[in-house]
């Protein structure tokens, strides 16, 4: 009787070390009720800035989408749970950037002179940011659990995102490459003759605003949907941003090499790749090039899919619940 006590209290003894070390384990890497997600992220992206665009004045909305000029964004994501209402993500997407003026469709508007500017670009784009999700009908939910919930939600927060323009240069004999512009100062930046204007970063700060829904069709699994847009702090991802300038102090601050490039694609009115009977047009001197009041943005319309760890729903938590010391009366 006496080994049978004995072995009873140091069993309960076990099961509770072994429970309060879970926790406390548990605890450490998880935040509220223990539960967070990783998932992937993929859909189109659009750029939205000085190149491209629609008929009348440039905007940066979804008037000035160039549906062509479409790409493909990939990415990666952690969700913490404070609370079911409130989600913490941190999120890492890739993909390019692109806005051409030939695809504009003039129709003798304010569009007709970025038309005649006939500008291209494209740019790889890596970011990470941080954002708040609320999920307002969390507080409307009728029973426990996650299958077969359907929750909207919206985001906003902040990152950061990489980036680096490049234009079609094309060779006298016809053949074409894709060179950096930021190099070619194609705007003066840095020229001292316009000392207001710096040579821009490949990197920018960024403000993600979104809204979307996630479904979940098991207990730790999902699909949603979701738009975010990107306001960000520069106005240089197309490399378009003021006025111009003569083109003749290319060849007093770059190269040779980069001088000739810098004429050919800093304005390309009537260029035609390897024309000897068109020559391209001339801008005069501080006529706008870009708009210096809107900086460029981007938006992606994403699916998504997600896995819920460590979460009392989830297989891994309802095995957790069963790992009970037994009850003695």
């Amino acid at each position: 009787m006496r080994i049978t006590v004995l072995s009873v209290r140091t069993l309960v003894l076990i099961c509770v070390f072994f429970a309060s070390s879970l926790k406390s384990f548990s605890q450490s890497i998880t935040a509220g009720n223990g539960s967070f997600e990783v998932g992937l992220a993929l859909g189109p992206l659009f750029f939205l800035g000085d190149l491209g665009g629609n008929y009348g004045t440039g905007k940066n909305n979804l008037k000035d989408v160039n549906f062509p000029l479409t790409n493909i964004s990939k990415g990666l994501f952690l969700n913490v749970y404070p609370a079911e209402w409130l989600g913490l993500r941190l999120a890492i997407n890739q993909g390019k950037l692109e806005g051409y003026d030939n695809i504009i469709k003039d129709k003798g508007g304010d569009e007709s002179f970025r038309k005649l500017r006939n500008l291209q670009f494209k740019s790889n784009m890596v970011e990470a940011y941080g954002a708040i999700e609320f999920y307002p009908t969390v507080f409307f939910e009728k029973y426990d659990g996650l299958k077969g919930k359907l929750r909207p939600y919206g985001l906003a927060g902040f990152g950061i995102f990489k980036f680096n323009p490049k234009g079609e240069y094309f060779d006298p004999n016809g053949t074409s490459r894709w060179v950096e512009l930021a190099p070619l100062h194609l705007e003066g930046q840095g020229f001292m003759e316009y000392p207001e204007r710096k040579p821009y970063k490949l990197t920018s700060f960024e403000m993600p605003l979104g809204a979307g829904f996630k479904y979940y069709f098991k207990e730790n699994k999902y699909v949603g949907f979701e738009i975010t847009h990107r306001k960000s702090f520069t106005d240089y991802v197309d490399d378009v941003s003021t006025t111009y300038i003569d083109a003749n102090l290319f060849d007093k601050y770059l190269t040779p090499e980069n001088a000739t490039m810098a004429k050919q694609l800093y304005y390309r009115e009537n260029f035609v790749p390897g024309s000897t009977t068109q020559r391209p047009g001339t801008p005069d001197v501080e006529e706008q090039r870009g708009d210096p009041k809107d900086n460029d943005s981007f938006f992606s319309s994403i699916i998504r899919f997600g896995w819920r760890l460590n979460d009392k729903n989830s297989p891994e938590g309802r095995a957790a619940r069963q790992m009970r010391c037994p009850s003695f009366y």
